[in-house]
């Protein structure tokens, strides 16, 4: 079984190591950058596969499969005071970071990857878009959910910029909780959070198009349409997705 490094413990490291340790017979062994000491010393106390390492170094000197998971303004800095090995299997989690920089930084391992881990990995529910493909990259990220393989690294930026919605989406139904509040409803939150909890496991089994699935939640001059038309810009919505993408692309 491969061993696993996290260089940088940040939310998103700590839902993979989830994923990877909870409720697990036989988890793979982890180790863990002490940035973020608090996160990291708190994951090992939860999972007895899981050790907080001395520094960065001593993660890659003891895993086969190393994620980067840091901010990438920094990552050039964190990965040049690090050695690498041949056999490495590095795994990028850092937006707007091309292969061809993470080969030219994480030399001389041979195997670099792109990923897009999502939270929702720490209950194996992630759906990670990884480039290029690669078979300990899969095997982690099937770990923590299912895998998909865009057809290139600007397909890739793609699904980048698309994450890039989460907190618009969930702001806007923070927006909707706090109107309830403000006209009365004690359980506002709690509401809001059902039922588009609910929506979610919809979305989940929907095999059509999402603008079919759309049309099935409203109908002609209903009040589901009204808001829709009163709220929808998506000419908006195309323009802050291209420039996020060009952001992603480093362009």
């Amino acid at each position: 079984m491969q061993s696993y490094g996290f260089v940088g413990t940040g939310e998103l490291t700590a839902a993979i190591v989830e994923g990877l340790s909870s409720d697990v017979s036989d988890p793979p062994a982890v180790f863990l950058s002490p940035r973020n000491r608090d996160l990291a010393h708190d994951l090992a106390a939860r999972f007895p596969n899981a050790e907080v390492c001395h520094d960065n170094q001593q993660v890659l000197d003891r895993a086969d499969v190393v994620v980067i998971a840091v901010r990438p303004q920094i990552v050039q800095d964190v990965l040049a005071e690090l050695t690498f090995r041949p056999e490495h299997v590095v795994v990028s989690a850092v937006a707007a970071t091309s292969l061809a920089q993470l080969h030219e930084w994480a030399a001389p391992a041979r195997r670099v990857v792109r990923s897009i881990p999502l939270p929702t990995a720490s209950r194996r529910a992630s759906r990670t878009a990884v480039f290029p493909d690669d078979p300990d990259a899969r095997a982690l990220f099937e770990s923590v959910g299912d895998v998909v393989v865009p057809e290139d690294e600007t397909a890739l930026a793609t699904f980048s910029a698309a994450t890039a919605t989460f907190s618009a989406h969930l702001a806007q139904l923070a927006a909707i909780a706090n109107w309830m509040a403000d006209n009365g409803v004690s359980q506002a939150d709690a509401y809001v959070a059902h039922v588009y909890g609910e929506l979610g496991r919809t979305l989940a089994d929907h095999d059509g198009t999402l603008g079919e699935l759309a049309r099935k939640h409203e109908t002609p001059g209903g009040i589901n349409e009204q808001f829709r038309t009163a709220s929808q810009d998506d000419d908006r919505i195309r323009r802050g997705l291209d420039d996020v993408l060009t952001r992603v692309k480093g362009q």
